[in-house]
């Protein structure tokens, strides 16, 4: 992760150059450019990640929590999340879609706050109900998915890219906690109408699968994001025009700082540079994935409820990363259609590293005590205790 910060850090400072300016590509420049600061404050927020006792929150939240609704509260607080760029006086349009939140001093985009929140929320949720209620389909998917699908139509409505990441990291998030295959299977098609209904209804994301098909049809119009992305990517060759040297960033590649980075970095870096990119975030998803393995209890040794939701939520946080990565590339490289889609940890954000690099010391965190959680309570163990103590209150209710 800090490999990637560094690379984003001077891949936003070169890509924010104009013709006239140079200094960024200095030592000096650089080390007081605002990507930087950001990431910086990531950094931070990754040691602030590791060391939150995740495991201890838990466990507050299985008693108290759990007669409150934690994770309704969690859920709810990403659907607040998502519906502050529409709040009159607050949100800010930005290329035609109002996906930010202006707060004067500050702004930033909901969608990443409620990205990251939903995740842990559906984590909650399954630790809660208990793996039995999740192999239901009544209480297992079908009404997480409703409440997970209403954050996502929130961000959807004007960023589908991200609407549709969140719902494939809450499926598979869900999975992972116990829903049945045919459960995704029997819902599947009225997600994917749900999609081709926002899709339809938009004439900017219409275009945009028009120039996925034939981008050369309207080179100067619909056709024009996706021609200079690739036009980028072939200019750099095999070792690059070097940093600070592309030309595309110059008025010809949109969003060059954000959704297009990766065509930047392949423009200045060649081949060798894009597939170091390609390399770390690799090997980020690997070390993610190992250290939710490996926290796996061993065989015949009891589940925890803290062991269970830390690698149920870090199987969410890696899934959005990769499923993100993913989305990006295939993106820039003309394999799907152009989406609002960032580069994690590269593309220009500060809201975006913040909030990945937080959710990522959780991953930490779990590597530091998967392996070695002190022997707890199981998860039945701790929904009868909390079924006892709400008992009487109930006694006493109906006397």
């Amino acid at each position: 992760m800090l490999s990637l910060l560094c690379v984003g850090a001077i891949l936003v400072a070169s890509a924010g150059l104009r013709a006239n300016a140079d200094t960024a590509t200095s030592i000096e420049g650089l080390l007081g450019a605002r990507s930087t600061t950001f990431a910086v404050l990531a950094c931070a927020c990754l040691v602030i990640g590791a060391v939150i006792p995740w495991e201890r929150l838990l466990r507050f939240s299985m008693g108290w929590g759990r007669r409150c609704g934690g994770e309704y509260a969690l859920i709810t607080m990403a659907a607040i999340a998502a519906s502050l760029a529409y709040v009159p006086g607050l949100g800010r349009t930005v290329n035609g879609s109002q996906r930010w939140v202006d707060l004067g001093w500050f702004s930033f985009q909901p969608s990443e706050v409620a990205k990251w929140i939903l995740p842990i929320g559906l984590a909650l949720y399954a630790i809660h109900h208990g793996r039995e209620a999740m192999s239901r389909f009544k209480a297992g998917f079908l009404v997480p998915i409703a409440l997970a699908g209403l954050v996502c139509l929130l961000v959807a409505a004007e960023d589908l890219g991200t609407g549709v990441l969140m719902a494939m990291v809450a499926t598979l998030t869900l999975v992972a906690s116990g829903t049945r295959i045919w459960h995704v299977a029997v819902m599947l098609p009225i997600g994917l109408l749900a999609v081709v209904g926002l899709v339809v209804t938009s004439p900017y994301r219409v275009n945009r699968i028009l120039a996925y098909l034939d981008p050369y049809a309207d080179p100067q119009g619909i056709g024009y994001h996706i021609i200079q992305s690739m036009g980028a990517i072939n200019g750099g060759g095999l070792l690059g025009r070097g940093i600070g040297e592309g030309i595309q960033k110059y008025g010809y590649l949109p969003e060059a700082t954000t959704d297009f980075i990766f065509s930047v970095a392949a423009e200045e870096l060649g081949m060798a540079g894009a597939l170091l990119i390609v390399f770390l975030f690799a090997w980020l998803m690997w070390s993610g994935v190992s250290v939710v393995t490996s926290a796996a209890p061993a065989p015949g040794t009891p589940d925890t409820a803290e062991s269970r939701f830390l690698r149920l939520a870090a199987t969410g946080i890696i899934a959005t990363v990769t499923l993100q990565v993913m989305i990006n590339l295939l993106v820039v490289t003309g394999l799907a259609p152009t989406k609002g889609i960032a580069l994690p940890l590269i593309s220009r954000g500060g809201t975006g590293w913040m909030m990945t690099a937080l959710s990522l010391g959780l991953l930490v965190r779990l590597d530091r005590i998967g392996g070695r959680l002190l022997p707890g309570p199981t998860i039945g163990e701790l929904k009868e205790a909390a079924e006892e103590a709400a008992a009487p209150e109930a006694e006493s209710a109906v006397a």
